[in-house]
């Protein structure tokens, strides 16, 4: 901002030396303009950065609710969280049980002209998982999300998921693998595992077992904060 006021103070010296008919009132009223210009200039700067952010958590059922009564998942204490400190960060939720990365990148593109978020959560790849899908593909749907999402100027928070030991431990060591590897390439974010704290704790899964009740959520959030606040400007 300096430079550009200086630049402005030699540009206006330059004009009146050579028309030579400006005299020391007019040089006066002209350089008197130059605080009110750096004010709007800063007043302009500041606003642009203070505009509030926008975050759209992609995820599935372990985003969106699932089994759980409104307001108790992981993504509404964020948001009642980041209130509480008065975070002006608008959250898109565009998580959906059942989600699948493929499914995730075809609707990635559309989320990202509607919202033009300033940080995007990748929250997939459980669902692909527990169906046994090629690890391959899954990485080629997070890649191409996490790389469309960089290319609009988001920045990126991956969030990782474990297989259970049933399916194999080559499968398991590969796909826990991929999103260390993704967010190594991408120099991203990386919340590591979800269920940090959580796994061995059965009295916090639903019936079903592969769903966290709304005890465990807070955990959840606990071991997201960490990479993700950093991002949205709050402590």
């Amino acid at each position: 901002m300096l430079i550009y006021l200086k630049k402005f103070r030699e540009q206006i010296s330059e004009q009146t030396r050579r028309s030579g008919v400006a005299t020391n009132r007019t040089r006066r009223r002209t350089l008197a303009w130059l605080p009110a210009a750096a004010l709007l200039l800063a007043s302009t700067v500041t606003n642009a950065y203070s505009a509030p952010k926008t975050l759209l958590v992609l995820g599935d059922s372990l985003s969106a609710e699932y089994g759980l009564a409104r307001g108790t998942g992981w993504v509404a204490l964020l948001e009642q969280r980041l209130k509480a400190q008065k975070n002006d960060t608008r959250i898109v939720n565009a998580s959906i049980s059942g989600e699948t990365t493929s499914g995730g990148r075809a609707r990635l593109p559309a989320l990202l002209a509607r919202h033009q978020p300033d940080v995007v959560l990748i929250e997939l790849g459980a669902n692909d998982g527990l169906r046994g899908l090629p690890v391959a593909a899954a990485e080629a749907n997070l890649r191409a999300m996490g790389d469309a999402a960089r290319k609009t100027g988001a920045q990126v928070v991956l969030v990782g998921m474990r297989m259970p030991p049933n399916y194999g431990r080559d499968y398991a060591d590969k796909f826990y693998g991929l999103y260390g590897k993704l967010a190594k390439e991408w120099k991203a974010p990386l919340v590591p595992f979800m269920f940090e704290g959580i796994a061995d704790k059965p009295q916090w899964f639903q019936a079903d077992r592969l769903h966290p009740n709304a005890e465990a959520h807070p955990t959840i959030l606990k071991n997201i904060w960490p990479q993700l606040s950093p991002l949205l400007g709050a402590k």
